[in-house]
């Protein structure tokens, strides 16, 4: 289990959405130095954070936001996109390698680079952000790399527990943030999904389910497929 008191935090994509209400809640929690990424640093509002330019694609800028954070001891990968490419069959094939980029390969990159930053610091945690897609593949390519990542999860839970860091998968459906306005469904509120993501970082869990759809969507898993996508019983 890792305090969020007194802990230095790295969060990706840290200045809007879910990235700010993480950002937020972890000062909240006494946290003594909090460390928010963004494309453009200047897009990151909260007064006591340091913000730092990060494209998470680009190793030569995940190394230099490495070099700069050697305090670290929790990773939070929130940074993530979705082009909208819907069908696997049609969309174009440069939109799914960007989104799997982005949404894989980006928290990889990440993730190789701060855990020898962690290890050193005596250990800590890494929390990844899933999503209900992970689980669900109605989204084209962003189901798939979310569940993708998922699975990275899965593996890295299992190499760096003797390493001393624990890691925790939050999933969860649509959040009230910008990049969902265009969406007419129900969402939760940022602040209560980043509260939620802290509680089980704190706790220790493997995976926080932060809303009733997740849940139920994770427990169809042990059912028959139709259940999750009903045009299948047609």
């Amino acid at each position: 289990m890792t305090a969020i008191k007194d802990s230095v935090v790295l969060v990706t994509g840290g200045s809007r959405g879910l990235g700010r209400a993480l950002v937020e809640e972890l000062f909240r929690r006494g946290a003594a130095k909090v460390y928010a990424t963004a494309r453009d640093p200047r897009a990151v509002t909260h007064p006591d954070a340091v913000p730092l330019a990060l494209e998470v694609t680009d190793p030569a800028s995940v190394a230099a936001v490495a070099a700069r954070t050697p305090d670290v001891t929790v990773l939070i990968n929130n940074a993530g996109i979705s082009v909208g490419a819907h069908s696997l069959l049609d969309a174009p094939l440069d939109d799914v390698r960007r989104e799997f980029e982005t949404n894989f390969y980006g928290p990889l990159l990440v993730t190789r680079a701060l855990v020898p930053v962690i290890e050193r610091n005596g250990g800590g945690h890494l929390l990844n952000v899933h999503s209900v897609l992970s689980w669900l593949g109605v989204a084209g390519s962003y189901s798939a790399t979310k569940a993708a990542l998922w699975s990275q999860s899965n593996s890295l839970r299992l190499e760096l527990r003797p390493r001393g860091i624990g890691v925790t998968g939050l999933h969860v459906g649509y959040i009230d943030t910008d990049m969902t306005s265009g969406i007419d469904a129900p969402k939760s509120d940022a602040r209560d999904v980043a509260a939620l993501a802290l509680d089980g970082v704190e706790t220790g869990a493997h995976e926080v389910l932060a809303d009733d759809l997740t849940r139920g969507v994770k427990a169809g898993l042990s059912g028959d497929l139709a259940a999750l996508y009903p045009q299948l019983a047609l």
